[in-house]
C-alpha cells in the first residue's frame, strides 16, 4: 500500500505540473490581447473582447499574425510580432499533449501514460490512441515548456513596451 501511495504521489505530482504548464500557458496567450490592441488600433477593451470571441489559441494567434502581415505595419513591429507567435506555437504541440488526451494506467494502476483525443484519416486507414509515458523525460519537456514560456511572456511584455501598444 505504502508503494502504491508513492506511485500515486508522483501522478499528483505530475499533475500539479500539467496545472502550472496551462496556468503558464493561459497567462501568456492572453498577452495576445495587447498585441491585437496595437496592431488593430483599438482599446484594451475592444481588443479583449476580439481576443475572447475567437475560441481558440490557433484563431487568435492566426489573427495576431495576420494583422502584423498588414502593409501598414513597419518591417521592425511585423518581425517581432512574427517571432514571438511562431514561439508560442512551438510550446503548443507539447500542450496539447497534456490538454487533449486521456490519462491511463495498466490493470494494476500503474504506467500512467497520455493517449491522444485525435483521428489522423490516412488515405484508407484511421490512426488514433498516440501514446506517451508520463515519466521524468515527459516531467522534464513540461517544465522546459514553462521556463520558455515564462521567456515568452517577458519578450511580449518588452515587445508592448517597445512598440507602446495599449497596457
Amino acid at each position: 500500500m505504502k508503494e502504491q501511495a508513492g506511485r500515486q504521489l508522483q501522478f499528483d505530482d505530475f499533475l500539479l505540473l500539467v496545472g502550472k504548464l496551462n496556468y503558464t500557458w493561459t497567462n501568456t496567450e492572453s498577452l495576445l490581447i495587447h498585441f491585437i490592441a496595437g496592431l488593430s488600433e483599438v482599446d484594451k477593451e475592444t481588443a479583449t473582447v476580439i481576443f475572447l470571441t475567437l475560441n481558440t489559441t490557433r484563431a487568435r494567434i492566426d489573427l495576431v499574425e495576420r494583422l502584423a502581415k498588414l502593409e501598414r505595419i513597419s518591417p521592425n513591429q511585423r518581425a517581432a510580432v512574427l517571432d514571438i507567435t511562431s514561439r508560442i506555437l512551438g510550446q503548443a504541440r507539447l500542450r496539447n499533449r497534456y490538454n487533449h488526451c486521456i490519462y491511463a494506467f495498466d490493470a494494476d494502476g500503474e504506467n500512467p501514460r497520455t493517449i491522444l483525443m485525435r483521428i489522423a484519416d490516412r488515405k484508407d486507414t484511421l490512426k488514433m490512441g498516440q501514446s506517451h509515458p508520463l515519466n521524468d523525460a515527459a516531467a522534464e519537456d513540461i517544465e522546459a515548456a514553462i521556463k520558455e514560456l515564462a521567456l515568452i511572456n517577458h519578450a511580449i511584455w518588452q515587445v508592448i513596451q517597445r512598440f507602446d501598444f495599449p497596457r
